[in-house]
């Protein structure tokens, strides 16, 4: 498989760890870069990656770089052609993503900028809560053209809703076509009337308050995990939209996927 292209993963944690590994995984990059600010797990994380390598049959290398929030380590990302920010506190049970904004803020606009000296050419993906906030400051703080700097939060979504939906009528996720627009919270907008399954109609198949119900579980879904899980938030779905947006990138594959964009008059918003 021909390989090209650099990544960068800004964050080690369990989402950013495991982001970074899927795109390793895919084989499609030369490089992926993991950086974190505690000193030594970015590149402790890194050299048990590439020990994967041989059972896993990637050859996409993962370098970890120690960050400061001065900036040095940076240099590390130079040349990314995609950059994901997961850096941040995840939620804890009972918080909204908004409660994350002041703290998370200070991390992305410090790491947005960082990115903008020296990966200037680079797409970024921002993953880090409260979503569309964290987005739009990696925007104003990179000043890269809107199109390169966009959310993980619909691809996630939508995921999200159609397994709900496949669990609830016991039919393969394949069989399942969903979409969800809008914010990466609370006012996020599952669209059941884009809904099929196996090309039939969703309304078909479940009575309207069943289909509210996972509408109302998607929007929630999230929480649910935090909630479960007690200390820390879910990493293995987001990391498989993000790393999915990044393959989309780099490919240059033409994929439509639900993403936070700042829209400047496209489909009449602004």
């Amino acid at each position: 498989m021909s390989r090209h292209g650099k990544v960068t993963v800004v964050g080690a944690g369990f989402y950013g760890s495991t982001t970074a590994q899927r795109i390793a995984e895919y084989n499609i990059v030369n490089e992926v870069v993991l950086t974190d600010i505690l000193e030594g797990k970015p590149e402790g994380i890194a050299l048990d990656m590439n020990q994967s390598r041989p059972i896993e049959g990637f050859e996409t290398k993962i370098i970890g770089a120690t960050t400061t929030p001065d900036g040095a380590g940076y240099e590390a990302i130079s040349g990314s052609d995609v950059v994901i920010i997961t850096a941040g506190l995840p939620r804890k049970p009972g918080m909204s993503r908004m409660d994350l904004l002041e703290v998370n803020a200070g991390i992305v606009g410090g790491v947005s900028a960082q990115i903008a000296k020296h990966a200037p050419e680079a797409v970024i993906i921002v993953v880090s809560n409260p979503l569309d906030e964290m987005t739009a400051l990696a925007q104003l703080k990179s000043a890269f053209p809107h199109n390169r700097v966009m959310g993980q939060a619909g691809m996630l979504d939508t995921a999200r809703f159609t397994n709900f939906v496949a669990e609830t009528l016991d039919v393969p996720v394949a069989a399942v076509k969903t979409l969800t627009l809008g914010s990466h919270g609370d006012t996020m907008v599952p669209v059941p009337s884009r809904c099929t399954v196996n090309g039939e109609p969703l309304s078909r198949l479940l009575p309207a308050e069943k289909i509210e119900e996972l509408v109302t579980r998607t929007r929630n879904g999230g929480a649910e995990i935090v909630a479960l899980l007690k200390t820390g938030s879910a990493y293995y779905a987001p990391s498989a939209a993000a790393a999915r947006m990044a393959k989309a990138v780099i490919e240059d594959s033409g994929d439509v996927m639900p993403v936070c964009a700042w829209v400047t008059g496209q489909y009449g918003i602004n």
